[in-house]
């Protein structure tokens, strides 16, 4: 399945002050009740200035007991049970193709979660990812493949999130950044005990292995994706949001959506006209296809009647960021996280990796006048490698292959040193893969000088 390698430009990821709220309507839907695009340089330079806020975003973990052992009894999903009743499984009507209709989703999953109690968690989350079926043309390519998914199974690990990887095409037609969406659908079949599916580019990695999702924040949503209202109802720019991360909620609404989206992908007989009818709105968009991302800023801004409300344009924090802007800031986020750490010894203690939200939780009490976003040093949360192919081996003509590979190379072992260290190593140097054990009490706190 081809998913990044074969996507659009993601010029529009840098962060933005909020301008305009995003509208929340009553209640969501069963919530409770080619080639990567050469951009333009000047499609770049219409949001570079975009960055940075000032609004906290609540941190959901649960804080750190250190006096005493208060222990919590959480529900275990029972794996085995699996009664007789009937289901939407039991109806050969019911298909996984994205060309299958889909009605009463969320009255058929209701049925399934009845029936499967212990699976009753509101807030469960599937992450997707995926690659092309074929080998990799870059040498490094699936070595690069490789470290990417194992950066999203340790974020996974880490906060009990299920994960799967495809690399199959699902659908014939539906190729590049349309492959998606065929597997989105086909998960939410699988897995109706999620409340979210949580789509992420293979070329995109987290970058901050302790934050989470602020659900709570995206209650009255179905969709939720890093963009900027402004830029798509005001400036109309295709650059207006980014479909290379994007979550949503697995709910009727969401099929309906994903309905009218692929509508205009390559499968569809509309394809071409849709392609022509994306450019004369969008003026920016320079190349005459069709394409996810311009087509769900037609669905907010043309459309938005029927859509916008429960889209969430997430532009308060690096729910994906753009990689160039991010890279620098490796050596300074680090220098003031040991800043922060050699002043705490509670963040300092060795701990086991199933414990490590509690220490989040912490952390984030010191984290307050960090900031998110552009000139943040905040450790960012998603960060997006578009413009640079790992596994085809091209790359946008603004970056050079350097740029790219040593770029993800420290995004990575970044990364890497937040999951290494609950283990005793970590890459002391990011330019190198090379590890080392760490000392006990690591970073030490400086001595303290009597006179």
């Amino acid at each position: 399945m081809v998913t990044t390698e074969l996507s659009h430009s993601h010029y529009s990821s840098i962060m933005t002050k909020p301008t305009l709220k995003n509208k929340s309507s009553s209640s969501p839907c069963f919530s409770d009740g080619f080639l990567f695009l050469g951009g333009a340089l000047s499609a770049l330079l219409l949001v570079w200035g975009f960055s940075t806020f000032t609004i906290p975003i609540p941190y959901e973990n649960p804080t750190l007991k250190s006096q005493q052992n208060n222990a919590v009894s959480y529900p275990t999903p029972d794996l085995l049970f699996d009664p007789p009743n009937q289901t939407f499984y039991d109806d050969p009507e019911m298909g996984y193709n994205m060309d299958d209709n889909v009605q009463n989703w969320d009255e058929k999953r209701q049925e399934w979660l009845k029936l499967h109690p212990s699976f009753s968690d509101k807030e469960r989350v599937l992450m997707l990812t995926g690659s092309q079926p074929s080998p990799c043309k870059n040498p490094i390519g699936d070595h690069l493949l490789l470290r990417f998914f194992k950066n999203k199974v340790d974020y996974c690990r880490i906060h009990g999130y299920d994960i799967f990887y495809n690399n199959a095409l699902l659908h014939p037609k539906m190729f590049a950044y349309w492959a998606k969406y065929p597997v989105v659908k086909a998960a939410m079949m699988a897995h109706p005990e999620a409340e979210w599916i949580w789509w992420v580019d293979s070329d995109a990695l987290f970058t901050d292995m302790e934050f989470k999702l602020p659900l709570q924040r995206y209650k009255d949503h179905n969709l939720v994706v890093h963009g900027w209202p402004h830029l798509i109802h005001e400036k109309r720019s295709w650059t207006g949001l980014n479909a290379g991360v994007f979550l949503i909620r697995n709910c009727q609404w969401s099929l309906d959506l994903m309905d009218a989206w692929a509508g205009m992908g390559p499968q569809s007989p509309e394809y071409e006209k849709w392609g022509k009818t994306l450019r004369s709105i969008f003026k920016d968009k320079f190349f005459p296809e069709s394409d996810d991302q311009t087509g769900l800023a037609y669905l907010i801004a043309i459309e938005k009647e029927k859509w916008a409300d429960r889209i969430y344009l997430e532009g308060e924090y690096y729910f994906e960021g753009y990689w160039e802007e991010i890279i620098g800031t490796f050596e300074n986020i680090t220098r003031r996280y040991n800043e922060i750490e050699r002043g705490v010894r509670r963040l300092r203690r060795r701990h086991a990796e199933k414990v490590s939200e509690g220490y989040g939780a912490v952390r984030e009490e010191f984290l307050k006048e960090a900031g998110y976003g552009k000139g943040s040093w905040r450790k960012p949360f998603v960060t997006h490698f578009t413009g640079c192919q790992p596994c085809s081996g091209k790359y946008n003509e603004m970056y050079t292959a350097e740029a790219c590979w040593n770029g993800m190379r420290s995004a990575l072992n970044f990364a890497d040193n937040q999951v290494m260290r609950k283990y005793g190593f970590v890459h002391p140097d990011l330019e190198d893969n090379r590890v080392s054990s760490l000392p006990f009490d690591y970073p030490k706190p400086k001595p303290i000088i009597k006179n």
